[in-house]
């Protein structure tokens, strides 16, 4: 059951107005008006939001549950399948995640139905424009939010069929971006409105440099009076106008010149300004220039190193705001401290296969990972467990403080015979070493 048959009618009585502040879109300083729609015609814009929204929407999202001194995936949990796999009937977990991210990058909020069955638990999830979305105060100082429902086009003379619904902080998942006042994020589109502004009107620039023909633009001078000027022009621009007559030579008669007045593009430092801008919109986003193509200052030795970064410092906080809003929205208060959801960025973080590789063979050597647990991050078939593959094994060389003298070699006493001692080394000179590599439950038996 999706809004169009659950939602609540009607408004709230005595609603105050909404606490975030709105910064203005439209017109921006450069004269291109700036929306969150034009917005992602820049290339850079959409590129950003696409790398974005791919990468939360194709991360594995899990619902843990806490067991004993550990945890483990709650795949019981009618909520683990719809956070994972399906959240409604109409759309994958990835469209889902990757349509609210979307949101969330261009609107500032990302806003999603939530459909309870009599029991309070969660069986369904509908994403909301946010645009159409108002979130309110009444006055009881209670939230609610109010969304418009309908067709955003007219039919024929009637207008836009709209109808205002209300609905509850239960009825709503609400992941909220950077604001004012800690409930409703501002768009960041707008807050960069004249830095894409400056990079559409760049853009524009070099489309119509190109749409007439490559050349500056410039006046034709004749020594005679010429009585029909727009005549001269119109079949100037038809035999030279246009990039499908580029490189044609022109002829003129009458003592007709051609005098450019207009820059070249190198002169106004067009090509400069256009990638200038492209680093502007990356910065915006926080996106390492070269995952939207801009290579120049990427090296084979810094880019996996900004790859890092990535995951860090940009796609780590939207993580912390994905974990947060779905917990307090989605789990029961008798769930909350027993269950959480979780990202896993371990696929990010892999590097390349010998760096995995070393870093394995430590985990293995140390005791906190066996074979079994290096497979299964792999994908790896398991080996058995009587075959060792579920075994934590130590170095023998690693012992605890307490054990530090168990195993030493007491060596022959300065003066003495050395025959028939038990102390005496072996015929190779060394005695063996029996705790080496052995099973940490069995070097556990011997410490007792």
């Amino acid at each position: 059951m999706s809004i169009f048959s659950r939602m609540r009618d009607g408004r709230a009585k005595n609603s105050l107005a909404g606490s975030a502040w709105r910064f203005n879109l439209g017109a921006s300083i450069a004269g291109k008006p700036v929306t969150e729609r034009t917005a992602m015609q820049m290339t850079a814009v959409y590129a950003c939001v696409r790398i974005l929204a791919e990468s939360i929407a194709g991360l594995p999202l899990h619902l843990y549950q806490y067991k004993g001194n550990g945890k483990e995936k709650a795949i019981d949990h009618p909520l683990y399948v719809l956070l994972h796999d399906e959240p409604n009937p109409e759309m994958t977990s990835f469209v889902f995640r990757e349509a609210l991210m979307s949101h969330l990058l261009l609107w500032g909020n990302a806003y999603a139905q939530v459909i309870r069955n009599g029991k309070g638990e969660v069986t369904a999830l509908y994403p909301l424009l946010p645009n159409r979305m108002t979130v309110d105060r009444d006055e009881h100082g209670r939230l609610y939010y109010r969304y418009q429902r309908g067709s955003d086009e007219a039919t024929g003379n009637s207008p836009a069929k709209r109808e205002t619904v209300v609905l509850m902080p239960s009825d709503v998942l609400h992941i909220p971006g950077l604001g004012f006042d800690g409930l409703v994020g501002y768009s960041p589109i707008a807050m960069s409105k004249n830095a894409i502004g400056l990079a559409m009107a760049a853009e524009e620039y070099g489309s119509k440099f190109f749409a007439n023909g490559a050349a500056p633009a410039g006046v034709l001078e004749t020594p005679t009076l010429i009585k029909d000027v727009s005549k001269l022009r119109d079949s100037w621009n038809e035999a030279y106008g246009g990039s499908r007559n580029a490189g044609k030579v022109a002829i003129l008669e009458q003592g007709v010149t051609f005098k450019p007045i207009s820059m070249s593009p190198q002169d106004s430092q067009l090509i400069e300004t256009r990638k200038y801008q492209l680093d502007e919109i990356a910065r915006i986003f926080r996106i390492p220039p070269h995952m939207i193509g801009d290579l120049e200052k990427a090296t084979f030795s810094n880019i996996e190193n900004q790859s890092r970064e990535f995951v860090t410092y940009t796609l780590g906080p939207w993580m912390a705001r994905w974990e947060q809003g779905l917990n307090r929205a989605l789990l029961l208060p008798s769930e909350k401290g027993r269950l959480y959801v979780k990202f896993n960025v371990d696929g990010l973080l892999r590097g390349d296969y010998k760096s995995r590789m070393e870093g394995y063979s430590i985990g293995i050597q140390n005791g906190f990972m066996s074979p079994n647990d290096v497979r299964a991050l792999e994908e790896w078939d398991l080996i058995p467990a009587e075959k060792g593959g579920d075994t934590y094994m130590v170095n023998g060389n690693m012992l605890p403080l307490e054990m530090a003298g168990a195993y030493a070699q007491p060596s022959a006493s300065i003066g003495g015979s050395g025959n028939g001692s038990d102390n005496a080394p072996s015929d190779d000179g060394r005695k063996e070493n029996q705790n080496e590599r052995k099973p940490l439950l069995e070097l556990g038996r011997q410490s007792e």
